[in-house]
């Protein structure tokens, strides 16, 4: 009886270290295909101003002194306590040979203080100095010239707000993305064709390619940009609502591994952790807001034109969803 006894000891000796041993390849491999995907972003020598506080600043140095200003608030409050931040997420459209521009730019302010996030697409075609080329474009044209780097710069110009986080996302990436979690389910205001697929009116659950093809189309949209841009956000939505399955080793490292070589972003591995693990549970509510303007053609060419007191109260609306007050 007790040689069995040793036996049966060893063998669960043996299934515990194997199982250990399994958990923790998982953990080292999602590790190693997120530092593949960890770029950090190196800005420019180009002044930026921020309206807060009238003082010039490159991006480097307001950069610095944000994160000082960070750190000296996390040192005042308890080790728990969770920092509101900032993300641009810009869906690239890249071709071979070529950069490509920015298809889509998402906005996210993120506050678990108030259990919320706020989300706001950046119309592609909105009209504004490109930060560190000379030039007044449209503003996803800020990657072409620039990357990512000068896609923030002219962010944060646009927006008079410092970004803490970017994610850049290859658009097949994204497809790919949804398929990992299943799919998404949207609801469709009006029945439209793209591609040769029909996309009914009403209740819809999409695949990834077809997820894309939803969140692209815009030229049988009644509200043109604005209409695929509230789509987009749609799909952005469901994607953070399913979230919460990453908490499970396995299915990060499946991510990690489907779409490492499609993301390209600034947040680390340890990031990502605390971001699904400590952050996720406290969101409770997406608020999703709309940036106002008006289509213009300046020189035959046609603009979306974003007035300075739209500007102001998007701005005005991110500094204060990013306050610490409920």
């Amino acid at each position: 009886m007790k040689r069995i006894m040793l036996w049966a000891a060893s063998v669960l000796l043996v299934i515990l270290f194997v199982a250990g041993m399994a958990v923790w390849y998982l953990y080292h491999s999602a590790e190693q295909t997120a530092s593949t995907m960890y770029q950090e972003i190196s800005p420019t020598k180009v002044e930026y101003v921020s309206k807060d506080t009238e003082v010039k600043k490159t991006p480097a140095q307001a950069t610095k002194s944000a994160q000082t200003a960070k750190a000296a608030k996390a040192a005042s409050v308890p080790i728990k306590r969770l920092e509101p931040f900032t993300v641009l997420v810009l869906g690239v459209d890249q071709r071979e040979n070529d950069r490509g521009r920015s298809d889509t730019m998402i906005m996210l302010s993120v506050n678990p203080i108030k259990h919320s996030i706020l989300m706001f697409n950046i119309p592609r075609d909105t009209r504004t100095e490109i930060v560190g080329h000379g030039t007044t474009d449209k503003i996803n044209h800020a990657y072409a010239f620039g990357g990512v780097e000068m896609s923030i710069q002219t962010v944060e110009s646009f927006l008079d707000y410092s970004i803490d986080y970017y994610v850049k996302v290859n658009m097949e990436g994204f497809a790919r993305l949804i398929d990992l979690i299943g799919g998404v389910q949207v609801d469709n205001p009006f029945s439209f064709k793209y591609d040769d697929h029909t996309f009914k009116e009403g209740h819809l659950s999409l695949s990834g390619t077809e997820a894309l093809m939803y969140a692209r189309m815009r030229y049988d949209d009644p509200r043109g940009d604005l209409g695929r841009n509230t789509r987009q956000r749609e799909i952005v939505q469901e994607i953070m609502d399913h979230a919460s399955s990453l908490s499970n080793v396995t299915r990060l490292h499946s991510l990690l591994g489907e779409i490492g070589d499609s993301v390209k972003t600034n947040i680390t591995f340890n990031e990502m952790k605390k971001f699904v693990t400590d952050y996720r549970p406290k969101i409770q509510d997406i608020e999703t807001v709309e940036i106002g303007g008006k289509g213009q053609m300046i020189n035959g060419i046609w603009y979306y034109i974003v007035d300075q007191s739209e500007r102001t109260r998007i701005h005005n609306r991110i500094k204060e969803h990013l306050q610490d007050g409920v």
